[in-house]
Formats: structure tokens, C-alpha cells, sequence
């Protein structure tokens, strides 16, 4: 199956997941998993959250993400991945002063 996310209507979110600022995704959903394009402006982050029955895989398209990932931070710098196994917790933050591209894959376990 070919996802033309640029056929999916853009949703806004607004404080996601408890962050500041907004969330903007094209999101795909079924059963089994959410597949989103998304992105965030400077100073947009997506709040601290525990994935408790799925994980979660962030590749960074465009931009440098910053990612608190149980008690650690790690850079997220384009054309790297990060991943959120089952009972860990994470978030996303802009930090710098361009808008951050990523795709980001929720498959439910």
C-alpha cells in the first residue's frame, strides 16, 4: 500500500500529548498502526508521554529534534531514527529556529 500523505488533510494540534504550541500531521490510522508525516515549529514540542502498549519510531526528515527519552537527551539531527520501545517514555522538541520535518510510526502491540 502507497501512502500519498500529501492527500491526507493536515490536522493541527494544538498543547499534543501536553506540549506547547502545535503538532501539525498528516496521520494514516488502522488496527494495527498509525503512520504520520508531521512537523513542528521553533519552540513546538510534543509533551512527555509513556508508551504503554506501543512503541514508536521517529525518523527526522528535516531540522534537528531534541528528544528526552526516559532520563536521558538525545540529538535527533536529519536522517536519523529514534525509537521508543513498549514501557518507555519520550518526547520531541524544537529547539532551533527552523520548522522540524519527521515521520513517526505508532504500531500497536
Amino acid at each position: 500500500m502507497i501512502l500519498d500523505f500529501d492527500t491526507i488533510e493536515e490536522q493541527i494540534i494544538p498543547n499534543f500529548k501536553g506540549g506547547e504550541k502545535q503538532f501539525k500531521t498528516h496521520m494514516y490510522t488502522d488496527e494495527g498502526c498509525k503512520i504520520m508525516r508531521a512537523s513542528l515549529e521553533p519552540g513546538a514540542t510534543i509533551g512527555v508521554h509513556t508508551h504503554d502498549t506501543n512503541s514508536e519510531i521517529i525518523f527526522m526528515l528535516k531540522g534537528t529534534g531534541v528528544v528526552l527519552y526516559d532520563d536521558g537527551q538525545e540529538i535527533l539531527p536529519a536522517g536519523s531514527c529514534h525509537y521508543c520501545p513498549k514501557g518507555h517514555t519520550h518526547s520531541l522538541r524544537n529547539e532551533s529556529d527552523e520548522v522540524i520535518e519527521f515521520y513517526a510510526v505508532v504500531p500497536e502491540q
